[in-house]
């Protein structure tokens, strides 16, 4: 399943289920099959999920795991963080939260 997000100040994106549900934990929303960041609700939405990408960075960073020319197989070395998945969501809600636009997602 996909969830694709809009908002009228940024292009729409679509995104895996099993990756939005992590952005929507994290943001304190429910993975429901459509749903609304209200502008109101973006600062803190923003900064909970700049808090978990700081969080990862620095368990990699403790951990030395993600360093590049650590890796002990492949599928460390394309492990996809939280900074990439979260990205194109945390965009929107900086562009929208700018021009006054509420994010929306559908299933």
């Amino acid at each position: 399943m996909l969830y694709r997000f809009k908002s009228r100040a940024t292009q729409d994106f679509v995104m895996l289920e099993v990756h939005a549900r992590q952005l929507f934990d994290i943001i304190g929303k429910s993975a429901s099959p459509n749903g609304v960041v209200t502008v109101e609700q973006m600062p803190a939405a923003i900064s909970a999920l700049e808090a978990a990408i700081a969080q990862e960075r620095g368990n990699a960073h403790n951990n030395d795991k993600f360093a590049v020319e650590d890796h002990d197989n492949e599928a460390e070395a394309e492990h996809i963080g939280l900074r990439q998945r979260a990205s194109p969501l945390l965009h929107m809600l900086k562009d929208s939260m700018a021009d006054g636009k509420d994010v929306t997602w559908e299933v």
